[in-house]
């Protein structure tokens, strides 16, 4: 039997692949059926490395293959996939609904913010399930994360004062409301040992970036605070990320200088400084490599 290995499973960036206009955002709204109608209804296996998405569909049904496992199910229905968790799905022409796309250093943050209430396992598996199977005292919760989602879908495509921090806000409430069901449900994902377990090292991997990425610090040194290799920590990144560990600091860091240039006036060779960099110059090829212009052009010129 030939299998497919994980390497050859696509990573969709939704905001540079499907919504261009705003490419970096930390949370994403788009209706299913739009979605469906870009990507098709049968969609092949992908995922996203470095984002949690959530499907709420409230009409029709699908056929889904998570990870390991095969799922048909009827609307209202939940899917939720970590990220580098592969999918797959067909669905009906009646199938809609909402799918919310949230950068993973942003959920874990609002984690963070509540530490002690949520088990440490609950972000990192895959979970589907149809409504009408949970318990009758799971409905106000469900109305809750219905009702954010649909406020979330309202401000997403507006431009009104104050849209980011009620983006931020409304996330925040739907990962609340959205964690109060999961503890409800029961995992549909059963991961291999050594699977989960590069998970759960890739993800703890990304949580140190997030704190030390402005440090500049080494690949030995992350691999030290994982109590594992730098070559072992290179590996898991390339099967769970498809790309080596490096990357994924380098990744972190181009992100967070687009963010200064787009929404902040401060001079490059201080955002170089507030990134780790000595030497503005060094700064300044190293995001022009990756981002294909100069960081002034870039800011001038507008692109998210």
């Amino acid at each position: 039997m030939v299998t497919t290995s994980i390497q050859a499973i696509p990573d969709i960036h939704i905001g540079r692949v499907y919504d261009r206009r705003d490419p970096e955002c930390d949370i994403h709204y788009e209706t299913f059926e739009r979605l469906a109608q870009f990507f098709g209804r049968n969609t092949p296996a992908h995922r996203h490395y470095c984002f949690f998405q959530v499907h709420l569909l409230l009409s029709g049904s699908i056929r889904l293959n998570l990870d390991e496992g095969v799922y048909y199910g009827k609307a209202p229905l939940l899917i939720f996939t970590p990220p580098t968790i592969p999918h797959a799905f067909h669905s009906d022409e009646d199938t809609n609904g909402h799918v919310i796309t949230v950068r993973q250093e942003m959920v874990r943050s609002w984690f963070r913010a509540m530490p002690g209430q949520w088990p440490d396992t609950l972000l990192r598996e895959a979970v589907f399930f149809e409504f009408d199977k949970l318990p009758a005292d799971a409905l106000a919760d469900f109305k809750n994360l219905v009702q954010f989602v649909e406020l979330l879908q309202q401000e997403f495509f507006q431009e009104k004062p104050g849209r980011s921090a009620a983006l931020l806000a409304l996330g925040q409430s739907i990962f609340i409301s959205l964690s109060r069901l999961l503890l409800l449900g029961a995992p549909v994902v059963s991961m291999r040992h050594e699977r989960g377990e590069d998970l759960r090292l890739f993800l703890k991997f990304c949580d140190a970036v997030e704190a030390h990425f402005r440090e500049h610090a080494t690949l030995s040194e992350y691999a030290g605070r994982l109590a594992i290799t730098e070559a072992r920590l290179n590996d898991i990144c390339r099967r769970m990320a498809q790309r080596p560990s490096k990357e994924v600091v380098h990744e972190r860091l181009l992100q967070e200088a687009r963010r200064l240039l787009r929404f902040s006036a401060v001079p490059v060779s201080e955002i170089s400084y507030q990134l780790g960099f000595s030497d503005p110059a060094y700064f300044s090829r190293f995001f022009t490599r990756r981002a294909g212009m100069p960081p002034s052009q870039y800011r001038q010129s507008g692109l998210g």
